[in-house]
């Protein structure tokens, strides 16, 4: 597949006029909490600082699998003799079978509010040879970060999977070496959470943008009457970080004042952007994408081998020569395509998309056709390649 892009018209072609959608929109202000579309939470785009998930881990003994656990490596015996151990059987590691068992790992998420004694879902993987852990159970595990024990997980495992056949013939239905325990884990040690630092708050954009983040601010000053707000009690830092001072009516109620802010809304602001995985031929495009006036030839070149023998045979009643095979393949190469398209300027990503199709482009021919436009500087988009 060979793009051929030259930006402008060319001459001898003739393109319709197109109409502008954005002829009658009303300029704005990019700073405005309101400017284009509808709003947002702030709950559902930031966090304040001290409001973070916190990553805890562990390893564990998973039993009750049907001869598809750890073949016998030297770790798991080891796992099965410490775990004997703790209920006061002593037995060498040596003398142990893990094909009923298997060393996995565990990961969790704790959240800043949870209590001790609640309960939370843990992700189980294998970390040896194991086919499956359909049908086992999880020996009790702790799940520690910075030398802690901040839960206790354990119970039967679920991950809705099979593996079944020889080795030959197999079927596999999602994945058997990986699950989860729903409500798996008890909570014993809580993690501290501060909103308030010196009389201020600070709000984290959960992807970090300067236009956001000033939008974010004045949405909070716009506020400030019903909030109790003196002045510019809140300042956008940086891209990502907006610090607000905690009026006084609110000193007592933290958390009071920031479901106040949670509930502000405010309008996103998006970049133009482009990614494509070309792994699975998926191409994901913001509603900002926008392509100037180009021309594009888009091809094909499917190439066919055919790989075959033929059988040389001597004259017959000959006296010398054998009977030989004699390789016949044949290759045949197919140039498929339609000729130079003319393409106006695109500034919707609608019409970018319906201009592709036109071409009868598959997505990983779009792949490179974005790929070209952005090399000849007809895309207006940053390009992001998984």
């Amino acid at each position: 597949m060979l793009p051929l892009l030259a930006f402008g018209q060319q001459a001898g072609i003739t393109i319709p006029p197109t109409a502008n959608p954005s002829a009658n929109l009303r300029t704005v202000s990019p700073l405005r909490a309101n400017a284009v579309g509808g709003g947002v939470r702030i709950k559902d785009i930031a966090f304040f600082k001290g409001e973070h998930p916190n990553g805890i881990h562990g390893v564990g003994v998973v039993t009750g699998l049907n001869n598809t656990g750890d073949k016998d490596t030297i770790y798991s015996k080891q796992a099965i003799a410490n775990l004997l151990k703790h209920y006061g059987i002593n037995v060498p590691a040596s003398s142990v079978s893990t094909k009923n068992s298997a060393v996995v790992t565990l990961t969790a998420n704790l959240s800043p509010y949870a209590k001790k004694g609640s309960r939370i879902d843990i992700s189980i993987n294998s970390m040896g040879d194991s086919t499956s852990l359909t049908g086992g159970y999880l020996h009790m595990a702790p799940l520690t970060a910075g030398g802690r024990v901040y839960a206790l997980a354990s119970g039967p495992l679920s991950n809705n999977s099979f593996s079944l056949g020889t080795g030959n013939a197999q079927v596999t239905k999602n994945h058997p070496t990986g699950g989860i325990l729903v409500n798996g884990a008890v909570v014993e040690r809580e993690v501290p959470v501060t909103l308030v630092v010196d009389g201020y708050m600070e709000i984290f954009l959960r992807t970090p943008d300067k236009v956001l983040a000033a939008r974010m601010k004045e949405a909070i000053l716009g506020q400030a009457q019903r909030l109790g707000g003196v002045g510019n009690f809140a300042t956008a830092i940086d891209g990502g970080t907006i610090r607000i001072k905690v009026p006084d009516q609110f000193r007592a109620a933290p958390v009071d004042f920031a479901a106040q802010l949670q509930a502000i809304t405010v309008v996103p602001d998006s970049r133009a952007v482009v990614v494509m995985n070309e792994r699975t031929g998926t191409i994901v495009a913001t509603s900002r994408v926008r392509v100037l006036s180009c021309a594009v030839a888009h091809g094909n070149i499917y190439l066919t081998v055919a790989k075959s023998e033929d059988i040389s045979q001597p004259n017959a009643l000959s006296q010398t020569g054998t009977t030989q095979r004699v390789p016949a393949d044949v290759a045949k190469v197919t140039e498929g395509g339609g000729g130079l398209h003319v393409f106006p300027e695109l500034p919707t990503v609608q019409e970018v998309s319906e201009a592709l199709n036109s071409l009868g482009a598959t997505p990983r021919d779009m792949m490179t056709i974005f790929s070209a436009m952005k090399e000849a500087g007809a895309l207006q988009a940053e390009l992001k390649m998984q």
